[in-house]
Order: C-alpha cells, then structure tokens, then sequence
C-alpha cells in the first residue's frame, strides 16, 4: 500500500475541500423542506463516485430518499467488500446553539484536536466517515492496489429509520453479493487508543399522546377539577423508572443477556475517565441504573429516555391555559436478547395502563431495530485489527457502543453477511448535537488506515 499512503499524503488538502463540498449540501431527510437537498446530494455523489473512476454509478429512486450505488469488481474470484454509509443528516436545529453556520463547514482548534476539526453538521455522522473510504478506494484506484473487489451502497434515509432500505436489499441480493459489509458510522475510544465495536444497541421508539378536556381551558376556572395533561404526562413518565433507575415496565428485562463478571472485567480496561467525562459535558456527577459503571450503562445496559416533550403555551409572556393534550417522544436503547417490537407492545400495554380515568392515552410506534453483537474470532475482524495496528500502532480494543444501526441486523438477516465496524469519531464530537465535528486527524487516520483493511482481508481470504 506504499503508493496508495503516497497518494494519500500528496492529496489531503484536495480531500478536505472535497469534503467542504459535500458538507454544503443540507440533505436534512426528516424535513421535506429539505427534499431536493437531499435528492441534490445523492447527484453530486454520484457525479463523484464516476470522477474517481467507479463502475456501475447509479442513483436509485426509493418509495422515499434515493440509494447511490457503485462499485469496482477487479476479479471475481477474489473477495467482495461492501460499503454502506449514508448521505443525510440531522436537522441543524437549535441553529442559534451553532457557533458557526450548520452548513458551512469551518476548521477550528479544540483541545481534543489541536490539529484542527471541521464543524458541520454531518461531520462525523455521517459525511466525513463515509466519505473516508470514498476516498480510500480513490487512493487506491490512482495507485493500481486495490486488492479486492468493491460495491458502495450510500443511502439517504438512516437518520428517519432507513425505512426503505430493507426493501432495496430484499430486491436487490444478486447486485448486493459481498463476502462482508464495511461501515463507518461508530466512534473509537481516543485519538491514541483505537477501538472496533464489536456490539449495538437496538432501538424502540415510540411517540405518546396525552388528552384531557376537548379544549384549552383556563387555568384559573378549571384547575384544580380538571386533569392537567401536562401534569399526567409527567407523572407517568417520572413513574417508568423506580428509585434504582430501573426501568418498571413489567417483563421489560425478561430478555436481557447479562454479561458474565470476566466480560465485564474485560471491558473495564478499557481507559476511561469518570471526571473527565463529567467535565466535558459540565455535569457535577453521572446518573443511572444502580449497580453498574458508566461505560456498562453506556452500552450493555438497556435504557428509556424522553426525546422530547411538548404542549400547551410556550411562547413569549404568560398565558394561563390547561392545554388539551400533551406529548413526547420516548426511545428505548435495547440489548441481546430484547425484540424491539415486543418491547414496543410491552410499553403500550404498560403505559396505558396507567393512565389515570381522567385522560385519554394514544401510543405511536415509530422506527426500531434489533440488537447486534459482532464476531471478534472473523477474518474480517482480523483484517480490521490488522490495519489499525499498522496506523495506530498499537491493537484496537473490542468495545460495545451504545447507539443503535438497526440496519446491521438487516444486513445479516437479507443477506447472510456480517458487518465490521470500523469507525473513527468519538464521543466528544457533537453528533445529533449543535456543533457537530470531525477532526482531521480522525478523517486523515480513516483514510490511511481502510486500504490496510482491504489488503489484509483479501490476504486472509485468498
């Protein structure tokens, strides 16, 4: 890979511009207010993937947001990587939190990366990751090294739920024929300590609804005789947790694997700073489920949490109302063994059991996703070890994350194929957050470090 790493170093400033480009484009799939955004984006992807020298570019039309696809097929007896990213992004809101423009990409100092980060939204999740092997397999097109063969399946709709994503991959097996799929869409522990993740969490995610009166009501007239919806909807809410911060749904840890005490002592070594986690997200201590560590709560524990909640008056001055409805959203992060469609019903029949006779209760489902944990005896995750080695210098540590690809358990099940994470952002980059960054060291290393994959995984399985 000597010519393939020259080629890398002549052309880092071509990279990041590259990069800024893409960055530009506000391809936000929750917002149809965004719709030829993103539709824009998927083009000038395509138009890219054909500029490096791909085959078989094609933007395909979904029943929503369109897939990009492309590849480079050398040998076809030689092995197959398939690479999945995705080309949208979160809203930018609350835009007025952003210290920068959300979509006009800037490099800035921080502590972290005293060589510079870009700050955009999509950064790290998911435009800079996946544009690394973008440019990887630039690198090694340019250097004639490409070891093996190569299909990019880039889609836009990962942050709504991938909600058409199944159906592409159940239409489209023979055109998706790989021997592994490649994502970056994970972090690594520090920019000195290299990690695989080797675990996800699955997802429930549901929206619940709150009726009182038929209309808002004076608060003065009616309150005190009248179930407030808000009140209720917090009441209920404070009530799925208990004093340990349990989670009281009944039957909810039913399925829940617990890891042995030598998986948990061998996760602990991983480095890990309790203060300076509390002092990067300026809290005076962490809060969670009793008996286990941060990290554990982090990643081998299953949660509820609400993602938003909403209703009655909130605008400027006072306006004295007992609103008719309240809301919010709730996700659940889930583990091995638990179905997010059990789960989903389990919390359906819990919460609207304990509503009060005074209100009505309507439970949304929304997107979900099963649990994965990936193998780490493969030849995939060898190869992955392997090229961090050659980078880093050091061997990665196996980790679990706490985010949820509810594609990855897809993939396995459509096309019989397991997934190796290799993700280069950390916890600190603001994902899903105002300020969202990557540092160019971490998109430099991704860079650098993919071909060694390809190289090592066609080496083992030649």
């Amino acid at each position: 890979m000597e010519k393939t790493q020259q080629f890398i170093s002549q052309h880092k400033d071509k990279f990041v511009a590259e990069l800024f480009s893409l960055l530009r484009i506000p391809s936000v799939s929750a917002d149809p207010a965004f719709q030829q955004e993103v539709a824009a984006c998927a083009t000038h992807l395509a138009a890219h993937f054909n500029d490096i020298g791909l085959d078989g570019v094609e933007v395909i039309p979904t029943a929503g947001h369109p897939i990009v696809y492309a590849e480079k097929i050398i040998d076809s007896s030689l092995p197959t990587v398939l690479v999945y990213g995705h080309y949208d992004v979160q809203p930018a809101d609350p835009l007025e939190l952003w210290h920068t423009p959300a979509f006009e990409p800037v490099i800035k100092q921080t502590a972290i990366h005293p060589d510079g980060a870009i700050f955009a939204r999509g950064a790290c999740d998911d435009k800079g990751q996946f544009f690394m092997h973008v440019k990887a397999v630039e690198a090694m097109l340019q250097a004639q090294e490409l070891p093996c063969n190569l299909k990019l399946m880039i889609e836009g709709e990962e942050e709504v739920g991938s909600p058409n994503l199944a159906v592409f991959v159940r239409e489209n097996k023979s055109k998706l024929k790989a021997d592994i799929i490649l994502v970056s869409d994970t972090g690594m522990l520090a920019n000195d300590t290299p990690s695989i993740t080797t675990g996800l969490r699955g997802l429930s995610y549901v929206e619940v609804e709150v009726t009182g009166p038929n209309r808002d009501l004076h608060s003065g007239l009616y309150g005190g005789c009248v179930a407030n919806p808000i009140n209720v909807l917090t009441q209920m809410i404070a009530s799925l947790h208990d004093e340990n911060m349990r989670i009281t749904i009944p039957g909810f840890y039913d399925k829940v694997v617990e890891l042995s005490n030598e998986d948990r002592a061998e996760m602990a070594k991983a480095p890990f700073s309790e203060l300076a986690y509390c002092e990067a997200l300026d809290i005076q201590s962490t809060h969670g489920e009793k008996g286990y560590s941060t990290m554990e709560r982090g990643s081998i524990r299953p949660t509820l949490d609400v993602n938003g909640i909403w209703g009655g008056y909130t605008g400027e001055g006072a306006k004295t109302v007992i609103a008719s409805k309240a809301f919010a959203k709730i996700s659940m992060r889930l583990v091995p063994d638990q179905d997010p469609i059990e789960i989903t019903n389990l919390f359906q029949k819990h919460f609207e059991s304990i509503a009060p006779l005074s209100v009505r209760v309507k439970v949304t489902p929304h997107h979900g996703g099963e649990p994965v944990v990936t193998p780490t005896d493969s030849s995939a995750y060898a190869a992955a070890s392997r090229a961090y080695e050659t980078t880093f210098g050091k061997k990665p540590i196996p980790v679990r994350s706490g985010g949820s690809i509810p594609i990855i358990a897809m993939f396995e099940q459509e096309l019989g194929l397991k997934t190796i994470l290799m993700g280069f952002g950390l916890d600190s980059d603001a994902i899903h957050s105002p300020n969202e960054h990557f540092g160019l060291f971490n998109y430099f290393k991704g860079i650098e470090t993919i071909p060694y994959f390809y190289k090592h995984f066609s080496e083992i399985n030649s």
